[in-house]
């Protein structure tokens, strides 16, 4: 009995043991299956951690898609405009195609008239030539026809220089021994008459000399250098001759800076413009005469005003003609060549001369001449 409850309890102890062992194998197989569940835990947590960023990285590509997708219809409708423009280009392109082919059709119309306008260009050019040719000749044949007219008018001035002062002269000395001699012998209208051929063949001899000194002024060469208007005007003042009791004009004569002509004829326009103001003024209680200048572009302007007798504007276009005169010779002598004598100067020095006036309230005239 004891003998069995021995092996009873061994068994026991055996089936003990084994449960044991079958326990720590248990255990360890729980210890092994822990660590792979902790490991597949592990695992778990890197794949979901993977997933969130899979799923961040695919949220991002969708938005990304989404982005391509908005920038794609973008691109779409740009596309669109472009193939509208394009059309329209194309459009225009035509249009463009079709005036360049008017326009290449007008070029070559253009080109015959062209062709055609240089063959009547040469022709009037041979035309234009044989003109040119015959102006020439004609030229050479009026520069031979004035030089004899020259000669002629040489030859005439010195037939009146010569052979029209000798008779007038004798006139003039003839009619004053008749009137020294025979003055006593006439009546009253016989020395008035007398004395009439005496003034009368006086004045032809003033005006022999004032066509002659017109006529000379187109053959006197000009010479121009600088001149200085103030000494040359003092100059003529200087030698202004007054008779008793005649009234002496009082000069206002402004700063005269110098210009460029020829010396000598400047002088005498000087003088026929300063005796004219002096004589018109003659009947005035007082002559005052103003001389002055001023600068006009590349021009100096000369003036001589007084206070006289003046003129009409109206019969301006009379003024600086030869013989041609505004007043009687009653009034004021004179042989109606002074002006003209003046306008001839100043014309040969590239200038011009013009006159401003009231009538009986005086005149002004005014001379240009090139500044220095």
């Amino acid at each position: 009995m004891k003998k069995t409850d021995a092996d009873e309890l061994s068994i026991a102890n055996k089936e003990i043991a084994f449960q044991h062992q079958q326990k720590e194998d248990r255990a360890a197989e729980l210890i092994i299956a822990n660590k792979e569940l902790a490991f597949q835990n592990t695992e778990k947590e890197k794949r979901a951690a993977e997933l969130i960023v899979a799923n961040k990285e695919l949220v991002f590509q969708n938005e990304e898609k989404e982005n391509r997708a908005a920038e794609l219809i973008i691109a779409n409708k740009e596309l669109a405009f472009q193939n509208t423009e394009k059309e329209h280009r194309a459009a225009e392109l035509i249009i463009a195609n079709k005036e360049l082919a008017f326009q290449n059709e007008e070029k070559e119309k253009r080109a015959q008239e062209l062709i055609i306008a240089n063959r009547e260009l040469k022709n009037a050019e041979d035309d234009i030539r044989k003109l040119n040719e015959e102006l020439e000749r004609k030229v050479i044949e009026r520069t031979a026809e004035l030089e004899t007219a020259n000669k002629e008018l040489e030859s005439f001035s010195y037939s009146v220089s010569h052979d029209l002062r000798a008779p007038i002269r004798a006139i003039n000395g003839y009619t004053r021994i008749m009137a020294e001699d025979y003055g006593s012998k006439l009546d009253e209208d016989g020395n008035k008459i007398l004395q009439s051929i005496i003034n009368n063949s006086k004045k032809m001899g003033v005006l022999i000399d004032d066509l002659l000194a017109f006529s000379k002024l187109g053959r006197k060469q000009v010479t121009l250098s600088e001149v200085s208007m103030s000494d040359l005007v003092s100059s003529v003042n200087n030698e202004l001759m007054f008779e008793e009791g005649e009234n002496i004009p009082v000069f206002d004569i402004e700063h005269l800076p110098p210009a460029k002509g020829d010396k000598s004829l400047i002088r005498q326009v000087w003088i026929n413009l300063i005796a004219n103001a002096i004589k018109y003024s003659r009947n005035k209680p007082t002559t005052t005469i103003g001389i002055g200048s001023f600068e006009q572009g590349n021009l100096m302007v000369y003036f001589v005003k007084d206070k006289g007798a003046g003129f009409d504007m109206q019969y301006y276009d009379k003024l600086f003609g030869v013989f041609q005169r505004l007043h009687s010779q009653e009034e004021f002598e004179g042989t109606g060549i002074g002006l003209a004598i003046v306008q001839k100067i100043v014309d040969r020095h590239k200038g011009s001369v013009w006159a401003e006036s009231v009538l009986n309230q005086g005149a002004s005239f005014y001379f240009s001449l090139p500044k220095i």
